[in-house]
């Protein structure tokens, strides 16, 4: 984990907080809190397999590698189904650094979209359980894109709010009924679980996750940084589940 790069952007703070006033306040999804772990490093797992989609992954992972203060910041690595080479879309070769058997419990897990087809987020049980499994201590578990049909079929998100890819809404809704699905919102977050919609909406959703670890003014310095010109970030749904 590279902590050091961030005194280069240290000035990019201020271009961030500045843009703070811009965002109109009846759409700010209110920032809950995370206590940052003891000696300040948040451990984010990104659950990757084949075809796993390039901006999804990306996307938060540039986020979180830059966020937090001097020392401390997220330790981003990888965790697959097998220690083999994976081809994400585009051609891209990634070598997990870990397996679901060795993988070392997350504080943050990321699922972006992955395999080709939403068939197959329903028949990888693997994935599923791993899941499952290290959810109770995780502080966030957080899909992007047709991500969240793999998080979906874990169950967890029964009874809650979800979003996912606009081009997939119906077939969401269709597959599961028990979930609430949440249309034209860049994230939904339900506290531990995080959804978000299309590929870039994932920034959105991680910038969201550094605010509540490292606050508003850290993940403002990330975006501005990233030149990443959206309040998107600051305008997810808080959501509440239905009664």
């Amino acid at each position: 984990m590279s902590l050091d790069r961030r005194t280069l952007f240290a000035s990019a703070l201020a271009a961030g907080a500045a843009g703070c006033a811009s965002a109109r306040a009846e759409n700010v999804a209110p920032i809950e809190p995370i206590r940052v772990p003891e000696g300040g490093v948040v451990r984010a797992a990104f659950l990757m397999d084949e075809t796993a989609t390039m901006i999804d992954f990306a996307g938060p992972w540039e986020t979180f590698q830059d966020a937090g203060p001097p020392n401390q910041g997220f330790d981003v690595y990888t965790v697959a189904p097998s220690a083999a080479p994976i081809i994400t879309s585009g051609g891209m070769e990634i070598v997990p650094k870990y397996t679901l058997q060795n993988a070392p419990q997350p504080n943050v897990v990321v699922i972006p979209a992955q395999r080709g087809g939403r068939a197959d987020y329903h028949t990888n049980e693997a994935k599923v359980a791993w899941l499952r499994a290290v959810a109770p201590q995780a502080d966030v578990v957080m899909s992007v894109c047709t991500g969240a049909f793999l998080l979906a079929r874990t169950g967890m998100l029964d009874g809650l709010l979800s979003t996912a890819h606009f081009q997939f809404y119906d077939d969401f809704e269709a597959a599961y009924p028990t979930i609430t699905l949440v249309r034209g919102r860049r994230f939904v977050d339900n506290g531990k679980f995080i959804s978000s919609g299309a590929l870039t909406s994932g920034v959105d959703a991680a910038l969201h996750v550094v605010a509540r670890y490292f606050g508003e003014a850290d993940a403002a310095r990330v975006a501005a940084y990233m030149d990443h010109q959206s309040d998107g970030w600051r305008t997810g749904l808080r959501a509440v589940a239905p009664a």
